[in-house]
């Protein structure tokens, strides 16, 4: 399949009718191919508002998930931003569009190598792709504007908490099973944080340390 405009105005609609309203991060999602971070037997279900299977035992999210992810971080132009969980890179791409500076990271080397190879292709140079555990964020380019993690903790990771600037966002899945999991955004206060419960979500669960493949 290829994003011709016919495609693209039917992703665009399906991402509307499930919430997703902000006209850069709809932009965003039209300037960045799905079908360029799925591979193999699924392929074709690329533009299906669908998670689907990756390597390494992990998932590309829905798009209208991404989609309401990304509108919830509210990513401003001078933004920096930390991605935890870098998958297939497709959230990295359209975080890219909209943000100064992306660094995203994952447990999977080879995940990290896929991802890379496709933000190269696109010219995607804003983004700084690596392998670590995520858990520990990325305190060397610390503090962040935003933090989005596309994995679920137990509680938001204090590591990370501690690396969100004063005024920035973080949204993340949070829950102790993957069959209830919320949607949260938190906001760093001058004195603490503000949390807010989005929605009802199902995310892998983040893993510390790094995978073996």
């Amino acid at each position: 399949m290829t994003f011709d405009a016919a495609t693209k105005m039917q992703f665009l609609y399906a991402l509307r009718s499930k919430g997703v309203t902000d006209a850069r991060v709809l932009t965003a999602m039209e300037q960045v191919d799905r079908a360029d971070y799925v591979k193999g037997t699924f392929a074709d279900r690329a533009y299906d508002d669908m998670p689907l299977p990756i390597a390494c035992g992990q998932t590309i999210s829905q798009p209208s998930v991404v989609g309401l992810m990304t509108q919830a971080l509210q990513v401003e132009a001078r933004d920096k931003v930390l991605e935890i969980g870098t998958g297939s890179g497709y959230q990295a791409a359209i975080l890219s569009r909209l943000a100064r500076r992306v660094y995203t990271v994952d447990r999977y080397r080879k995940l990290v190598h896929a991802a890379r190879a496709v933000f190269e292709m696109r010219d995607f140079s804003n983004i700084t792709t690596f392998t670590a555990d995520g858990s520990h964020g990325f305190e060397e380019q610390a503090p962040f504007d935003r933090i989005l993690l596309t994995a679920a903790a137990e509680d938001p990771p204090g590591p990370l908490l501690a690396q969100l600037r004063v005024g920035g966002i973080m949204v993340l899945p949070v829950g102790q099973s993957d069959a209830v999991q919320s949607l949260i955004r938190v906001t760093r206060l001058e004195n603490g944080y503000d949390y807010d419960e989005l929605r009802s979500v199902r995310f892998v669960p983040l893993l510390e340390g790094l995978g073996q493949e």
